[in-house]
């Protein structure tokens, strides 16, 4: 069996606890990347963007040992490796400030010749909504036809969104019951496969207005949710991907959320 070309790009960051030296690598790409890399008939390319600084080089030895291709990973001297700054309570708890997001290396990202040319012979390419580049990620979707998996995440202007699913093949957002009938309806209008995980709810997908359930998997011990809504799209996209079918593909994807949930950092 030929493999499936992955591309995913292009958030990599780092969480760093403040105070600690506690450094946990993440973004929804490096998230995304390191899961579909457990698959073995899947090949991963992860692009991005880094500094040259000590997150950058926490981010490359927490997939140094992953079945994913960083050879094209961009490095820009210019700016630290986009970071989180995360803070404690006295309970443990996280909590952010304003200024805790430092991402001004992935505030204008244009795609090199290089790079078009990884995503041009992907079988799928995977992109956050708020990526600077997604406009021309669209663009070479039109021109070369790949799969387009796309995390719209809390974005809820669904006439605008419209404009998109054209586009892309899976639609996906984390959402709660009420905004189902959105997707409903542009599955009567769009082809692709519109998903919607609801946390401990499960999820839904919608293709060609039929409605998929399925439940989420109960996680034993939950010790942190951060990448959980990314380990789900990965296991889902590459299930769907390998075996075309819909609910094995949001049971996949509910199992390695779960797993997620069972330990600190994404993956």
């Amino acid at each position: 069996m030929k493999k499936i070309k992955l591309v995913a790009l292009p958030c990599i960051c780092a969480d760093v606890f403040d105070g600690t030296d506690i450094i946990r690598p993440g973004g929804e790409a490096l998230n995304f990347a390191a899961h579909a890399s457990q698959f073995n008939d899947i090949d991963v390319t992860l692009l991005g963007i880094v500094g040259r600084d000590k997150y950058a080089e926490a981010v490359m030895r927490s997939i140094d040992g992953l079945n994913i291709d960083k050879s094209h990973i961009r490095i820009d001297e210019r700016y630290p490796t986009a970071n989180n700054r995360t803070y404690l309570t006295n309970h443990g708890d996280r909590y952010y400030k304003e200024d805790s997001w430092d991402g001004m290396i992935l505030d204008n990202i244009t795609l090199n010749d290089t790079e078009i040319n990884i995503i041009a012979a992907a079988d799928v390419v995977f992109i956050h909504f708020w990526a600077s580049c997604f406009a021309q990620v669209i663009e070479l979707k039109k021109k070369y036809g790949f799969k387009l998996a796309v995390d719209f995440d809390v974005y809820r202007d669904f006439d605008d969104m419209k404009r998109f699913a054209p586009f892309v093949d899976f639609f996906m957002i984390s959402g709660s019951e009420e905004l189902l009938p959105h997707f409903e309806e542009m599955s009567n209008c769009f082809d692709g496969l519109f998903n919607m995980s609801l946390a401990e709810q499960g999820s839904v997908t919608y293709c060609k207005g039929k409605k998929y359930r399925v439940s989420a998997v109960k996680a034993e011990n939950i010790v942190d949710t951060t990448g959980c809504g990314d380990s789900y799209h990965a296991g889902f996209v590459c299930s769907f991907m390998l075996e075309k079918d819909i609910i094995k593909a949001m049971n996949t994807g509910s199992e390695i959320a779960a797993e997620t949930l069972s330990h600190y950092g994404g993956f």
